[in-house]
């Protein structure tokens, strides 16, 4: 690191400490009448910031990154160390204009971006960008924006974590070189506008060799039966009646591969009697899932808000970095949302027992706080679980101050760490075993079996309960059964065979993908978001009916992945690299070494791809449409501005029209059609209805398909200054961002 007039001073305390880099002149130079600057990531952070700290503070944001790899060419030295080349993002070299002539100003810099790799990253390339040598550097972390973790932050300043950097700069790197090297070939050999990447081309296989299971799937017919059964009627007992399933056919499991079986079986037992031969009840716990990690957000979110996970995610960094909660000013209503930690700090636990105690009664709390333990693999424990900054402020007190979906992911969030801190909740099972056959007491050839259930003390279910996946059940969802005893006879009601066959493994939806990445190592809860949104932007995946499924571009782009590089799309190597970027952020290995490893081997795979993989042309995707003008069917095909429709007779006929993208949204303006996605002759993404010509509703940013708090104008979504950011498209009200510095 290239430094004027300073000295580095480097910190090696007990071990699991942090070694530390901190920047420190030679001599006390700064004004005691400057100000100290204070510099975050974004606007709307800085505003929060700045209500916390006193006259003698500026806080101004850097926008996100300032520095990157540059753009038009590889930017790593490969053959020294791989040392890499930083440049100015060009976007932000306003901004750090600004900053530089705000650092020289200030007394002292004090860096407070988010606190984990990539935050440490940015403070380091803050340092270097505005030249900061010759002044005071501290480095401040906290997993809250609150008044009181500020203040802690402030206590207790750090120096860069160059381990933290050097883990993200080996990411940064190892990404480059696989894009940088693998893109390219796939442009010469499929198509422009590909790429490759560690975590996205592993995820991609995923999603491809699931649609393969699917499509080699051979379903296989079975029948099951249920049969209607009530107690005889005992005195003025009112009898219930219940179902039971045949489970046993003399001793053995049924094994009824037809209809012709199934009706042999249902003639025998509609002649049967029936008597229950034992009842087994039992009392159970069920413990509260513990707070969110992004990963499980971005699951629960899928699964009960149907939220794509980018939207997860935004909405989450805005409710991290502050909302406008009227005379409260600007406040960080949720924890750091970029974690794998489940742990949550004592004081969030005991302010939460005090809001369970005074809203739901002692009875609902546990009689110590509870402990999460770790589950995903690398988990920071120094992070805390997504939870409210203060537990107090239930859903409904913001509610007003809220966009409707920023409500719905707080509610969430609100709901589980509440619900995590509470009691377990406390509930009977019932299994009773029902004998069939031509007499009461005989060896029975048949064994039917009943379950149900009955929640005794709802606990936690009180507030929340988790949301399932499509093929999980949950024994909670038994209806109860009438009170049996051992020996009672049962009345036939009916007998209901029904065909089944059996079922290909689900396709992958965002929340399953997340879960299923997460469980194998790859990636970590900063890349999830992005990775999905790149598979879907290359056109690697699309989604239907809320599921992933592979186009044959994608799937043409995983088998040459396969064949050329298996090491980049195998899941144990991506995912031991992953435990050694982990290595490095915990000082165990240099990252050097680990660049070279991976590197060497993978640029002679890249040699030997330009020799020996040939020029491949993607297929015509068939339709069920016919063309209007020749009856020929249509076909999907591809162009540099995305598919689009054409006859199959092409050239002799000429036909084509766009293919529509639906995003999702209604309308505005006609109210009847759907926004789709369409792309200009420039290749310019537009919003336009699918009712067009009949209505001409139009618009060159997203429509989120929420209206304006202030005027009802539409919010879209923009891009500005590589970040994503939500605006009223009438008036100038935005809910998560504002100015770029913000100044006490």
């Amino acid at each position: 690191m290239a430094t004027k007039k300073k000295t580095t001073k480097k910190t090696t305390a007990k071990k699991g400490s942090t070694k530390q880099v901190t920047t420190r002149t030679t001599g006390s130079t700064a004004s005691a009448e400057g100000k100290a600057l204070v510099i975050v990531e974004s606007p709307a952070k800085a505003r929060t910031i700045s209500r916390f700290l006193g006259p003698l503070y500026t806080v101004k944001a850097s926008m996100g990154h300032v520095r990157d790899l540059p753009k038009s060419k590889l930017g790593v030295d490969v053959a020294h160390d791989f040392q890499p080349t930083y440049t100015v993002l060009k976007e932000k070299q306003p901004v750090v204009k600004e900053l530089k002539e705000s650092v020289q100003k200030a007394r002292e810099l004090i860096l407070a971006t988010d606190p984990d790799r990539e935050g440490e990253a940015i403070a380091w390339h803050l340092i270097e960008a505005t030249q900061a040598h010759d002044k005071p550097v501290r480095r401040i972390v906290f997993h809250e924006i609150t008044e009181d973790a500020i203040r802690e932050a402030l206590a207790h300043p750090r120096g860069i974590d160059m381990r933290l950097v050097n883990a993200q700069q080996a990411r940064r790197v190892l990404d480059r070189l696989v894009g940088y090297e693998i893109s390219p070939l796939l442009w010469r050999k499929v198509k422009g506008g590909l790429s490759a990447g560690r975590v996205q081309s592993v995820a991609l296989r995923l999603v491809v060799d699931r649609e393969r299971e699917i499509q080699s799937f051979v379903p296989q017919e079975y029948w099951t039966i249920d049969v209607d059964l009530v107690p005889e009627v005992n005195g003025a007992r009112e009898p219930t009646p219940f179902t039971a399933s045949l489970a046993r056919i003399r001793g053995e499991k049924p094994e009824l591969p037809n209809e012709e079986t199934a009706q042999a079986v249902a003639r025998e037992l509609e002649a049967a009697r029936y008597w229950v031969v034992s009842v087994k009840e039992r009392q159970k716990q069920r413990r509260p899932a513990p707070p969110f990690t992004t990963s499980t957000l971005q699951q629960e979110a899928g699964r009960k808000l149907r939220f794509p996970v980018s939207l997860t995610m935004q909405l989450a960094q805005q409710l991290y970095e502050g909302v406008e909660l009227g005379p409260e000013g600007s406040v960080g209503l949720i924890t750091y949302m970029r974690t794998d930690s489940t742990q949550v700090a004592a004081s969030a636990q005991e302010r939460a027992r005090e809001v369970i105690a005074a809203r739901w009664g002692t009875d609902f709390l546990p009689e110590r706080p509870p402990v999460y333990a770790k589950k995903a693999k690398g988990a920071q424990e120094a992070h805390e679980a997504i939870r409210p900054t203060d537990p107090a402020r239930d859903p409904e007190s913001v509610r007003p101050y809220l966009t409707p979906r920023q409500y719905q992911l707080y509610r969430l969030i609100w709901e589980r760490f509440i619900a995590s801190q509470m009691a377990p909740a406390v509930y009977d099972t019932v299994t009773v075993e029902i004998a069939a056959g031509p007499e009461a007491g005989s060896d029975a050839p048949y064994l039917l079996r009943a379950s149900g259930s009955v929640v005794r003390f709802p606990g936690f279910l009180v507030v929340y309960r988790e949301g399932r996946d499509e093929e999980e059940t949950d024994e909670l969802d038994q209806r109860p059964l009438p009170p049996l005893t051992e020996g009672e006879r049962l009345r036939l009601l009916a007998v209901r065979p029904e065909q089944h066959f059996t079922q290909p493994p689900p396709r992958y939806t965002e929340a399953t993908l997340v879960k299923t990445l997460e469980e194998l190592g790859i990636g970590r809860p900063s890349t999830y978001a992005p990775t999905i949104e790149t598979l879907k932007q290359r056109r690697y995946v699309v989604v239907e009916d809320r599921k992933l499924v592979p186009t044959e571009l994608g799937t043409l782009v995983t088998d040459l992945l396969v064949q050329h590089f298996p090491d980049v799309v195998d899941v144990t190597f991506t995912s031991r690299l992953e435990e050694e970027l982990d290595e490095i952020a915990s000082g165990e290995r240099e990252w050097v070494p680990v660049v070279r490893e991976f590197y060497e081997p993978f640029h002679r795979q890249v040699e030997a791809a330009e020799r020996n993989i040939e020029r491949v042309r993607i297929a015509d995707q068939p339709t069920d449409e016919a063309c209007e003008l020749c009856g020929r069917p249509m076909v999907i095909k591809e162009s540099r501005y995305g598919r689009f429709l054409s006859c199959s007779g092409f050239p002799e006929c000429k036909n084509k029209r766009p293919l529509l993208e639906k995003i999702g949204v209604t309308c505005p303006q006609c109210g009847e059609g759907e926004l789709v996605q369409r792309r200009s002759k420039k290749g310019r993404i537009f919003y336009g209805c699918s009712r067009y010509p009949e209505c001409t509703f139009v618009s060159w940013e997203r429509p989120t398909g929420e209206r304006c708090p202030q005027c009802g104008g539409l919010l879209v979504v923009s891009q500005r200054r590589g970040q994503e950011s939500v605006h009223c498209s009438s008036c100038s009200y935005r809910p998560a961002e504002e100015a770029a510095a913000v100044e006490v």
